[in-house]
């Protein structure tokens, strides 16, 4: 059976007993998860995370921590100590060098993420917010930031995944991690996202990981659904 590492899935639905049926459903194709907040607040969340990492997922805790330094170094301690493949952060100095001396005091292989724009915003609201930068600017300021910090990779939509892994590369760090949301395979639906593109062109644009949601567990069939993704990106872009 086809499967691809970098396919993270979204579990991006109402309950646990939701996603424990949907992660049975997709079986051995799809090998690595993302976990939001809506799953990760419910009780028993965290434990469902741990859960799949005990069945040999990859798990991504997408907590999007953001806070004063000392709290985001407690909790980024907090999360990789329990147990945490990938895990998310707001892409502002601070908060990225707290996570990095957290998750560097819990000596676990839990790789950080700088969130840089999240995907649902457009320039326009990015104006509205009072940024003063269009989407793709303000992506490769967080980037270079992102470097200088320490953590291991970004957020980013994947029209802005070939200039991340351009900067990146230049820094000398070909291992810099760019995962993607905002994926969507031709003909699917934007849903919220703003800036988008599909599997294939995601990947051949310089990023290591894909993040789909509602295009997997929102499809009639979801493992139709996530072995065409798969199948696509067959031999595709760089291995992680």
């Amino acid at each position: 059976m086809l499967t691809d590492p970098r396919l993270i899935v979204g579990l991006d639905l109402p309950s646990l007993d939701a996603a424990r049926a949907m992660v049975e459903r997709l079986g051995p194709t799809v090998s690595a998860y993302k976990i939001g907040l809506t799953l990760l607040a419910r009780p028993g969340g965290v434990a469902f995370a741990h859960e799949l990492r005990a069945r040999g997922k990859t798990v991504f805790q997408d907590w999007k921590l953001h806070d004063i330094g000392a709290q985001v170094e407690g909790a980024a301690r907090a999360v990789a100590e329990g147990g945490c493949d990938l895990l998310t952060v707001h892409a502002e100095p601070q908060v990225m060098r707290g996570a990095v001396r957290g998750r560097d005091a819990a000596g676990t292989g839990t790789k950080l993420l700088a969130v840089t724009v999240m995907t649902s915003l457009s320039d326009a609201d990015l104006t509205d917010i009072g940024y003063g930068y269009s989407a793709g600017d303000l992506v490769e300021r967080r980037v270079r930031q992102a470097l200088d910090c320490g953590v291991d990779g970004v957020v980013s939509s994947p029209l802005e995944a070939a200039r991340v892994r351009q900067i990146a590369d230049e820094a000398g760090r070909p291992d810099f991690l760019i995962v993607t949301p905002g994926v969507r395979p031709e003909g699917a639906d934007r849903g919220d996202q703003q800036r988008v593109a599909t599997p294939r062109a995601a990947l051949e644009a310089g990023a290591t990981h894909l993040v789909v949601a509602r295009p997997v567990v929102g499809a009639g069939n979801p493992l139709l659904a996530a072995s065409a993704i798969v199948a696509s990106i067959d031999g595709v872009g760089r291995q992680p």
